[in-house]
């Protein structure tokens, strides 16, 4: 049984989504269980009209919820009795196998950081994500937003815990392509923390295969992307602005006259699958890597639907039991590196 714990305040809209995506997810799930943590009063009453399977949810009170505006330091020492970080407290305790929340995303990453604590190796823990990709592919980027500015190492630190992440949750994927996010292919590119993290990474024992362009993400030519936080979320925002901007276009065409609608009407299967393969809800939950626990951050304007695929974000990585493979991938190759280094060393 995997066992999920949940900030149900969090979030633009809170419990009005966490409640029916919950009910949704362990209808799905019947091996799953989830700790809702909040307003114990609301959430019972929310759950009941979700009819949500009751005898599969606990419900933790929690007296204080986090301000989707509200400064991350404040959060953290004034909030301790948050439904934010009593949710996280329940994987650090071993109650759960992860955490999800819809919350304010700097106090969710400070909560998550103090309770949890980083992983061997890691000095700093980034936000990634899984990307669709062409035929049927998913390209893991990170980080997304979590560390602005960062050294060559935390950036290789990043390609590793990506690595390992990709290989635990995709088995068949021995050996992930790792690419530099740059302006460029050619080495000489970039800034000169992009050139050295270039040069770090070919010492690497993973798969490195060069810098890649942003266009790379969609293509079925690389496994994972890494950059720091501050590209990434860019890239990030320019890619879901794109897909609205994409959608709000085609759906004003097919409006533009009575003949574009009966095109619409033929087209309408092409329509829904483009909608489908493009729905932002479907790769909702982003994760929170280099932690000594797994949480999810979702998407805080997202409906239950969405919220409902982080659930499942969630659920899959617990079920494959990503961190341990993470962490005993990380030290296995930090060691490799360790042990190089002092070779050149002594050499």
């Amino acid at each position: 049984m995997i066992t999920l714990s949940v900030d149900a305040m969090g979030g633009d809209i809170g419990l009005d989504v966490t409640a029916p995506a919950a009910a949704a997810f362990l209808n799905k799930q019947s091996n799953a269980r989830l700790i809702m943590v909040g307003d114990s009063t609301k959430i019972q009453a929310a759950l009941t009209q979700a009819n949500a399977p009751l005898d599969r949810i606990e419900i933790v009170h929690a007296s204080e919820i986090v301000g989707m505006d509200e400064a991350p330091q404040h959060a953290l020492k004034n909030k301790k009795d948050s439904s934010m970080r009593i949710a996280i407290q329940q994987v650090k305790d071993g109650k759960a196998q992860a955490a999800v929340s819809a919350g304010n995303t700097g106090a969710l990453m400070a909560t998550a950081r103090f309770v949890l604590k980083t992983l061997s190796g890691i000095e700093r823990p980034a936000i990634a994500k899984f990307m669709p990709a062409a035929q049927g592919h998913c390209t893991l980027m990170l980080d997304l937003g979590a560390n602005v500015d960062c050294t060559p190492e935390q950036i290789n630190q990043f390609a590793i815990m990506g690595n390992e992440l990709y290989r635990a949750l995709k088995p068949e994927c021995t050996q992930p392509r790792i690419g530099l996010l740059n302006i460029g292919t050619e080495d000489i590119k970039g800034t000169e923390t992009v050139k050295q993290t270039f040069q770090l990474m070919q010492t690497m024992p993973f798969n490195f295969i060069g810098n890649v362009e942003a266009n790379h993400i969609f293509s079925n030519e690389v496994d994972v992307i890494v950059a720091d936080g501050f590209i990434g979320n860019i890239v990030l925002k320019t890619i879901e602005g794109t897909v609205k901007f994409s959608s709000g276009i085609i759906r004003n065409e097919f409006k533009r006259n009575w003949l574009t609608r009966l095109s619409a009407i033929a087209a309408l299967p092409v329509i829904n699958g483009f909608k489908k393969d493009l729905d932002p809800r479907r790769y909702n939950g982003a994760i929170f890597l280099g932690l000594r626990g797994i949480v999810i951050k979702s998407h805080g304007g997202t409906d239950a639907t969405g919220f409902a695929y982080a659930l499942e974000e969630a659920y899959h990585e617990a079920q494959a039991d990503s961190l341990t493979k993470i962490e005993q991938g990380i030290a296995t190759q930090i060691a490799t590196v360790t042990a190089v280094a002092n070779e050149e060393q002594a050499a």
